[in-house]
């Protein structure tokens, strides 16, 4: 069975790659599996706190519980699933270094594809901290379906 995994951040940009790679999976007639990867939670507090697919922020000033962070990753996968419409979809939350976690999960799961975006980053940026998409491109076995997108 076909199945493919679509790694999702929380950008704006993440109903347009999940639509574009849930669109793909059904090309193929595949099975498809929503990913977060949950970083350390410094990460989140840059995060703007507007709403996108329904979700509001987080108060990462008063994390108490790692757990938390989790569930509200889940929550975020769940609306974005529940936005495509189809109850088949799997949702996966993992701790976890993004690339390293997209790639283990993909294997795992024995994935045809794994779908990223591409997030237009200045060149400053992706020095100093380098590219999640970037990293799976260059240690991912499996073929990969990349979304350019701008925020």
């Amino acid at each position: 069975m076909k199945k493919v995994l679509i790694a999702l951040d929380y950008g704006i940009s993440a109903r347009k790659i999940a639509e574009q790679g849930y669109n793909l999976a059904k090309s193929m007639k595949a099975k498809v599996t929503l990913l977060h990867v949950v970083a350390d939670e410094t990460y989140y507090s840059g995060i703007d706190a507007g709403p996108f697919m329904g979700f509001y922020g987080y108060d990462f000033f008063n994390i108490d519980d790692k757990n938390t962070l989790m569930e509200s990753s889940l929550n975020f996968l769940e609306k974005i699933k529940s936005h495509l419409k189809d109850p088949d979809i799997e949702i996966i939350a993992e701790k976890g270094d993004f690339s390293t976690v997209i790639l283990d999960v993909a294997t795992r799961n024995h994935t045809s594809i794994i779908v990223l975006g591409a997030h237009s980053k200045n060149w400053l940026v992706k020095t100093v901290m380098g590219s999640v998409t970037e990293s799976v491109l260059s240690n991912s076995k499996i073929p990969m379906f990349i979304i350019p997108v701008k925020e």
